[in-house]
């Protein structure tokens, strides 16, 4: 049985950091639901590194709060080959935190016109006669539930059902694997970009401390067989040199990997309403540094400011795209570099660049 739930203007699939800026920014144009596949509050595996774009776009609302801030509360990024013992610091820096309570505090800046409603996944749409969107959602255990709508925006991640309905191609995904270790010693308050010739399969690591953990996560290229038993190698060459202890949790993910440019998407117009796409639902994340946060926000933002102030779907969709079209062109330019950062000869050749080359770099990439 299907049950009809409601009628709204905008509808936003997925609740991280990109829906939250897209019902936030929304939400003067009339109603908005958000909906999420995840019972909230959500785990979602994540390294919790705010860089500072991200906090220039938070300020606009509000400032993170210092009491997210894990010890150490910001960390320092640098590159740290543990084969050729080169270390490469980077003139960036990340606020620390832990995914959980950053999208809780992310929920409470939303306005009292967004409704929230958790373990609901989006099915698809359709276009009723009236040129509206009818949503069909299912609540986890539940019926069919359709909502009518203006609008729909896909902030649903990697593995979008947004991105599915609208018949574009799913990309490439990264395999990524991270564990949470107990802290057993002194580590630096650096956010550790690593890798060693030992494990072919993953593209780059990260080391991050958290209170008295330690994040360990890698990230493996796609179609890695037995990811699980990688990372315990990858553990154990890494208690050789820090002092790691035993994992207290382990969790997976994955990230889209982009064959080119053309992965990223803002969406179509469907009937009289604009199904607009969002961060990685988009493919809008660093194909470099894998950074992702910065990107939902900044895609999320444009997405929902546009909805408030176009009324025509057509005019919302071209505004989205010119104001991202510099986000796409940046992807373009870190897929040219990214095979000669992941290739020997590039893991060679930063021995010999100065470290305020790299820095200013990789404050680019």
């Amino acid at each position: 049985m299907t049950a009809y739930l409601r009628d709204i203007t905008t509808l936003v699939v997925g609740t991280g950091p990109a829906g939250v800026m897209a019902a936030y920014h929304a939400a003067p144009a009339g109603s908005v639901l958000m909906v999420d596949t995840f019972t909230l509050p959500r785990d979602k595996s994540c390294g919790g590194m705010i860089h500072p774009l991200s906090t220039n776009i938070l300020n606009e609302i509000a400032p993170v709060p210092k009491s997210l801030l894990l010890d150490p509360p910001q960390v320092q990024f640098r590159f740290n080959d543990w084969d050729r013992q080169i270390v490469k610091n980077v003139d960036l820096h990340f606020l620390n935190v832990d995914r959980i309570p950053f999208d809780e505090w992310m929920m409470t800046l939303l306005p009292d016109n967004v409704e929230v409603m958790d373990a609901t996944s989006f099915v698809t749409h359709e276009v009723l006669p009236d040129g509206r969107l009818k949503a069909t959602l299912r609540k986890h255990g539940g019926a069919l539930k359709h909502v009518v709508c203006d609008h729909i925006v896909g902030a649903d991640g990697p593995r979008s059902t947004v991105r599915k309905a609208i018949d574009l191609p799913a990309y490439n995904r990264y395999i990524t694997v991270q564990d949470y270790c107990k802290r057993e010693g002194d580590i630096e308050p650096v956010f550790d970009c690593f890798h060693f010739a030992g494990i072919p399969e993953f593209a780059a690591g990260y080391i991050i401390p958290k209170d008295d953990r330690v994040l360990v996560g890698l990230i493996y290229f796609p179609n890695t067989k037995r990811a699980h038993e990688l990372q315990d190698k990858a553990l154990d060459k890494l208690r050789e040199r820090l002092p790691i202890g035993a994992s207290l949790k382990r969790e997976g993910w994955i990230a889209p990997k982009h064959n080119s440019a053309e992965d990223v998407s803002c969406g179509m117009v469907s009937g009289n309403g604009a199904v607009l796409l969002a961060g990685e639902a988009g493919g809008f994340i660093s194909p470099t540094s894998g950074e992702g946060i910065s990107w939902a926000l900044d895609t999320g933002r444009l997405a929902g400011k546009v909805i408030a102030k176009y009324d025509n779907a057509a005019d919302m969709l071209r505004s989205y795209e010119d104001q991202s079209a510099h986000l796409k062109r940046d992807i373009a330019r870190r897929l040219r570099f990214y095979p000669f950062m992941t290739s020997k000869m590039g893991k060679k050749f930063a021995k010999y660049i100065p470290e305020p080359v790299i820095s200013h770099f990789t404050q680019n990439l």
